[in-house]
């Protein structure tokens, strides 16, 4: 018992001692702790660089701010929400089923849920008209805009187009600021642009850029190519405006390249003139219509004699404006009304913009001889596929439906991984069913991917276009990759989770 009570004691001590100790340590600042005695500190008072030096660039951000302030008021947040029936993993409560009301019932394995949206959008008009991008708005069963000043108004679709991707959005408030659109063929490289929208949710986000490029290619229409840009373009941003120095909306922002769904600096928007032209007919007809050649290029055509400039003809399709007009396989056309043509997709842009049921000047070579001819424009009918005006090797020809020879045949499930990296994506067709279960925007077109040893694609990703040429079954899409270069880079366009978008694919 006493050896007990010397322990006890001597444990008591050592406790003692080490509190102490460490008393002493805080209060000399022996350990990191706060400290009690004040510091002495003396920040600066005055900035490394004088404003009256860089006058410049203090103008340059006074004007900035006040293009900013002058064009919020007129963007807007567009959300949008859509009912999906769920199927349920759980027996019916019988809780439910008694007390649930009768006219609510429906099915007891599913449930509704919403599903939310975001994107953005531009007040074009006096009366409330809203340009945004048509797959913001797809297949919802609610849309509100939400203005700059926090308000939020029920805007209702006056017209919409999947092709182009714009709708024509309505809501009743009198007194909006509207933007004018701005003329996008003036638009040079180099421009300075910024661009506006809700990325993420984040509303009145602005992003600053240039004009990277003009005329990019649309991957599937040919009613306008895009203007490309390095403003920040994220998801939530589509259907927002490209704006000018002017404060003009020189483009509607759709669609970006991206490896990992964010911006990486290559955007996309629908040039303003393009939009002007979609808009009048959204509002007058409902529709987008589109002007109608009926020509077929031919495929890498040799280099023409003078220059590579034109456009040569394939085929002509009977009964078609062309045909009336008496255009023949192998003319080169060169000019669309006085304008010069460079190339088919030029070509088509001009055809589908033009004034309908009135007579266009071609000036063609004919047999190493200019020459020109009169043709009538007529709306492009329901059936006529814009996307596959180009045929290529294995594509057959609308007016000869027979298929081309020296096509390659490749089965879907044939190994082509030996020659070809892209051969191991395998894919499958895309069915109404299997785009109701993606949840995917009207108007997509193209294959499923099952699986792909590619990083930059995804299980459920749907394929439309490599280098701008459609994949809208499994033997085309496996013919189209057998054709390509495995050594050369390739732009495929896609959509996932309803955001279309471009993805560059690299060789190994």
């Amino acid at each position: 018992m006493k050896n007990f009570l010397k322990f006890l004691v001597f444990v008591v001590l050592i406790s003692l001692g080490i509190s102490l100790l460490y008393d002493y340590r805080m209060r000399h600042g022996g350990l990191v702790g706060p400290s009690t005695t004040p510091e002495k500190y003396s920040l600066a008072t005055a900035p490394p660089v004088d404003r009256k030096e860089i006058g410049t660039l203090e103008e340059f951000n006074r004007e900035r701010r006040t293009l900013v302030s002058n064009v919020i008021p007129s963007v807007v947040s567009v959300k949008t929400s859509k009912k999906i029936a769920v199927r349920r993993q759980y027996a019916l409560d019988p809780f439910e089923f008694f007390f649930r009301n009768p006219r609510q019932f429906r099915n007891p394995n599913e449930e509704a849920m919403v599903q939310n949206s975001l994107g953005s959008g531009v007040i074009v008009t006096n009366e409330g008209h809203i340009i945004t991008n048509s797959h913001v708005v797809d297949q919802v069963d609610e849309i509100e805009v939400q203005l700059s000043d926090g308000r939020t108004k029920k805007a209702r679709v006056i017209g919409s187009d999947s092709q182009v991707d714009l709708a024509v959005l309505k809501i009743d408030e009198p007194g909006v600021k509207p933007l004018k659109l701005g003329d996008s063929d003036a638009v040079q490289a180099g421009d300075m642009v910024l661009a506006i929208g809700n990325p993420f949710g984040f509303e009145e986000t602005v992003t600053e850029g240039i004009i990277s490029s003009k005329g990019r290619p649309n991957r599937v229409d040919g009613f306008g190519d895009f203007l490309q840009t390095d403003a920040a373009i994220n998801p939530g941003n589509s259907g927002g405006p490209l704006i000018n120095l002017s404060g003009e909306v020189i483009g509607i922002n759709t669609a970006i390249i991206s490896r990992t769904g964010g911006s990486q600096g290559i955007g996309f928007a629908i040039p303003s003139n393009t939009v002007k032209v979609a808009l009048e007919s959204l509002l007058k007809k409902g529709r987008i219509i589109r002007g109608y050649l009926g020509i077929q290029a031919q495929v890498n055509p040799q280099k023409l004699a003078s220059n590579d400039d034109g456009v040569v003809v394939g085929d002509v399709l009977p009964g078609s404006p062309a045909a009336d007009a008496h255009l023949q396989k192998g003319d080169v056309i060169r000019k669309f009304n006085g304008r010069d043509v460079k190339n088919f997709p030029e070509l088509r842009s001009l055809v589908a913009q033009a004034e309908l049921n009135k007579k266009i000047d071609l000036e063609v070579i004919r047999d190493g001889k200019p020459l020109k001819v009169s043709a009538e424009l007529r709306e492009q009918p329901p059936d006529y596929q814009t996307a596959r005006a180009i045929p290529r090797p294995g594509q057959p020809n609308p007016s000869n439906p027979l298929p081309q020879p020296n096509a390659p045949d490749t089965s879907p499930d044939e190994d082509q991984s030996n020659t070809n990296p892209l051969g191991s994506i395998r894919v499958s067709e895309l069915t109404a069913d299997l785009a109701k279960r993606l949840d995917l925007p009207t108007g997509v077109r193209g294959v499923v991917v099952d699986t792909a040893d590619l990083p930059e694609l995804q299980r459920g990703d749907v394929i439309e276009e490599i280098d701008q040429q459609p994949a809208t079954s499994v033997t085309e899409f496996n013919k189209l990759v057998a054709s390509l270069d495995p050594d050369s880079t390739h732009v495929f366009s896609m959509c996932r989770h309803r955001v279309r978008s471009f993805i560059v694919v690299r060789p190994r």
